[in-house]
């Protein structure tokens, strides 16, 4: 615990920003909607990061609400998103994002 007092907030910014950034990109990249998935994963746990970060850093505990009200929403968007994600790549194991279009209806 020492130590996470000494660094100050910049280092978790960083590692957020990173993190966000990796997502941003294998967002924008991959055509997997499975790997879509875990890259938007991965923004939102970048974003909390930051929250977390910023709310240790204000002495404040509205960022670790706002955390908990994401986190909450990511696991509903996990039971949904994720069954229907895995109910198309069952069907047809070589879709792509560009191959959801045949959803609507």
């Amino acid at each position: 615990m020492m130590l996470a007092s000494t660094l100050g907030p910049t280092p978790y910014l960083v590692l957020g920003a990173v993190l966000f950034t990796v997502g941003a990109v294998g967002l924008l990249v991959r055509r997997n909607p499975l790997v879509m998935f875990m890259c938007i994963e991965l923004m939102l746990n970048a974003t909390n990061l930051t929250f977390v970060t910023f709310a240790r850093q204000l002495d404040d505990v509205g960022g670790q609400v706002i955390v908990f009200f994401v986190l909450v929403v990511a696991a509903a968007e996990v039971v949904i998103g994720l069954g229907i994600i895995v109910g198309i790549l069952r069907r047809r194991p070589g879709a792509t994002a560009d191959d959801l279009r045949l959803m609507k209806g």
